[in-house]
């Protein structure tokens, strides 16, 4: 395989980028929804979003995504970068690919003196946690997601 070369997305990579992202959610079992991917695609266009992209290409084809953004760490005093999503072309895979956009990160984080850079994955994607065994420190910690308040409760005059 050729060099793999990572840069920031680009309007130009719509097209592929967007079958690489249905590739991810179907990936995670979501459905295919163009809705979705008009909202994010116009997030990594918005310098005034917070999620940013990039894109791994090899031999000029784009065969990864990833999505990530600057997020505060207030227990320490510190910013950080997180990956939110990580995809490569299921024919590039084990080629180096999430490696690299890793990589990226790893080197943006240094550039704007970032403490880390953090993910999570889902516990039953092995593949992906080979790669990142490799590359980074398994944390102790777990993730709980809540749903939003069914309602806003009433406020109180005290």
């Amino acid at each position: 395989m050729s060099e793999i070369s990572v840069r920031a997305v680009a309007a130009g990579d719509r097209q592929r980028w967007e079958e690489l992202f249905h590739g991810y959610r179907t990936f995670y079992g979501n459905p295919r929804d163009e809705v979705v991917a008009e909202r994010v695609w116009s997030w990594l266009g918005d310098p005034d979003h917070e999620s940013n992209g990039l894109v791994a290409e090899v031999d000029g084809d784009i065969v990864g995504i990833a999505h990530w953004r600057r997020f505060a760490r207030p227990s320490v005093g510190q910013t950080g970068i997180y990956l939110d999503d990580l995809f490569a072309d299921p024919a590039a895979r084990g080629t180096g690919v999430g490696r690299a956009l890793i990589a990226r990160l790893q080197q943006i984080a240094a550039e704007e003196g970032a403490s880390v850079v953090r993910w999570i994955t889902a516990d039953d994607n092995a593949t992906a946690q080979r790669l990142y065994d490799r590359v980074a420190t398994k944390t102790r910690w777990l993730t709980y997601d809540a749903q939003p308040a069914a309602e806003t409760p009433a406020t109180t005059a005290g």
